[in-house]
């Protein structure tokens, strides 16, 4: 039977708790438990999907086609456990499914209320599928004292009680601040949080201190006896040289010994920490370096771009370098006085991401056409992949107006919507004036690779799958103009008819990719397109 841990945020957000999770639960998996961590998220959207990056960060997507929390990128980097549809949960999922059932009729009448009916659709949630793990680690979105998250709150209080007390505990993550002007740590925020907490029903088992300076052990007693814990459950966690450190530190400082203390574990084995001791090591110990430019619109918020970021990091950790990344905005290059030389010349290779609009299209073409003709390593991710596209049917196939749909009318609809695909569940049919929420196509889908391609042999496979979030298409029917034009459609789908895949083999490396690659990358399993990708930049840093 699985066990829960329930893991609340206090003071202010952003401490962490999705990265404390992740590390917590690979601490678990490296004693030999099965887990698996779910997010639960007060906003009252649906899914972060129609959300703007800069509200939200990235829109990370999982193998069965779900828009969820960018978090779940951080517990599948960190667990290798794949996230499905059933980890991330919002309030406006909880209502949606509410009402749908209210209008059915489904609750006989019955006055609908957030007790019980709200609290316990969220613990229905919690508890599904969970019959094969040793550990379920739950994640509350936002901060203690906000008025969205309460029905979660009161849904794990009640939950902690019908489980009982070896079955799931609570875990409280706060923040102890420095003040400088004092030359203090001061422990009353965590207090006050703390009580905030247990007003709400819910005492907490365990909790992680973030600071900045090391904790002294006259404070953690402090914080023991105000907040009714022990003091050896006073976990300080200080800031970490680099996210793969988390779980190795977090460990030296006692917090998984700690959770299997409170649930009454006694006996396990200690961690095998040898992977993450690996990648410390290459991290701390680079060989080389590169400096990736990322021509992208949303490079002013960094969490737009996380699961890209972290594949670029593994990328580097698989070919022992250092991986400098300078986010360029798109727009710079559309402006009549713009250098575009200046910005990417010194850089040994150019990525430009996914993204959604018209606005920096023509300055990610431009990227694409200075990489081109400089022989500058190139990856072109989902529009990425259909700016280069347009931009080789522009400039080396001679179709001039070439353009997608997807900003306007063309005659040349070098990309188009595509309005129907095959996946497992049969034909999927779309259209332009239908809802944005959850339309896209959406997870992993297959792909088959051409034998002699330079993928292929970066994948050591012909037949692949990867994750799609996109509604905009290559259009096949100007596969012969752009292949005479020297770029090589070297991956499609199945029944041939959607491009997956471009490369130009005259290119010391130029590849575009309609799916994201960087979603299934791994800092102990680097995604096999970064991996080369770095590789290409890192032999591209020696010629200049």
């Amino acid at each position: 039977m699985a066990r829960y841990i329930f893991i609340t945020g206090g003071v202010v957000s952003s401490l962490g708790k999705g990265l404390m999770a992740a590390s917590l639960a690979a601490l678990l998996q490296a004693r030999g438990f099965r887990v698996r961590i779910r997010k639960f998220d007060p906003y009252l959207n649906v899914d972060p999907g129609t959300m703007s990056p800069y509200q939200h960060g990235e829109v990370y997507v999982t193998d069965d086609g779900a828009e969820t929390d960018l978090d779940l990128g951080h517990y599948e980097r960190f667990t290798g456990v794949s996230a499905r549809q059933s980890d991330n949960v919002t309030q406006g999922r909880i209502y949606q499914t509410i009402i749908s059932k209210e209008r059915k009729g489904d609750y006989l009448g019955a006055t609908v209320q957030v007790i019980p009916h709200v609290t316990d659709e969220i613990k229905a949630f919690a508890t599904a599928d969970t019959d094969d793990l040793d550990f379920v680690l739950c994640e509350i979105g936002g901060t203690v004292g906000d008025i969205e998250s309460l029905p979660f709150m009161e849904a794990i209080r009640q939950l902690h009680n019908d489980l009982g007390r070896l079955q799931s505990i609570f875990v409280h993550v706060t923040l102890v601040p420095y003040i400088a002007a004092a030359g203090e740590l001061k422990t009353k925020p965590t207090q006050h949080s703390v009580r905030e907490l247990t007003s709400l029903g819910i005492q907490p088992h365990i909790l992680l201190c973030r600071c900045e300076q090391p904790l002294p052990e006259s404070e953690r007693a402090k914080i023991a006896l105000f907040c009714n814990v022990r003091p050896e459950a006073v976990i300080p966690a200080l800031d970490a040289p680099n996210i793969y450190s988390v779980p190795a530190q977090y460990h030296a400082e006692g917090l998984d010994d700690e959770v299997l203390r409170a649930f009454g574990i006694e006996t396990a084995p200690e961690p095998a920490l040898e992977r993450w001791i690996d990648i410390m090591d290459r991290y701390a110990n680079p060989e080389g370096e590169v400096t990736i430019g990322v021509v992208g619109k949303y490079v002013g918020l960094p969490d737009a771009y996380k699961s890209l970021h972290e594949a670029l990091v593994h990328g580097g950790l698989a070919n022992r370098v250092k991986v400098h990344i300078r986010w360029i905005d798109a727009e710079l290059f559309e402006q009549p006085d713009s250098d575009i030389a200046a910005q990417l010349e010194p850089m040994h290779g150019i990525l430009v991401p996914g993204g959604f609009g018209v606005r920096g299209s023509e300055g990610k073409i431009a990227s694409v056409r200075f990489a081109r003709e400089r022989g500058v390593p190139f990856f072109g991710i989902c529009l990425g992949m259909q700016m280069a596209c347009i931009e080789g049917a522009r400039n080396t196939a001679g179709i001039n107006d070439a353009w997608t749909t997807e900003f306007g009318e063309t005659s040349e609809p070098i990309v188009g919507l595509i309005t129907e695909w095959m996946s497992e569940e049969g034909l999927q049919k779309r259209s332009a004036d239908g809802d944005l929420g959850g339309t896209m196509r959406l997870g992993a889908y297959p792909a088959k690779l051409t034998g002699n391609s330079v993928v292929a042999g970066i994948y050591g496979a012909e037949d692949i799958s990867e994750r799609h979030r996109h509604r905009y298409e290559v259009n096949a029917s100007y596969r012969e103009p752009l292949e005479k034009g020297g770029l090589i459609f070297s991956g499609m789908s199945p029944d041939g008819t959607l491009p997956e895949i471009v490369e130009r083999p005259d290119h010391p490396w130029f590849v575009g990719v309609q799916f994201h690659p960087e979603l299934k990358s791994k800092p102990f399993d680097p995604h096999p397109l970064f991996a080369g990708f770095i590789a290409a930049a890192l032999k591209q840093s020696r010629l200049v």
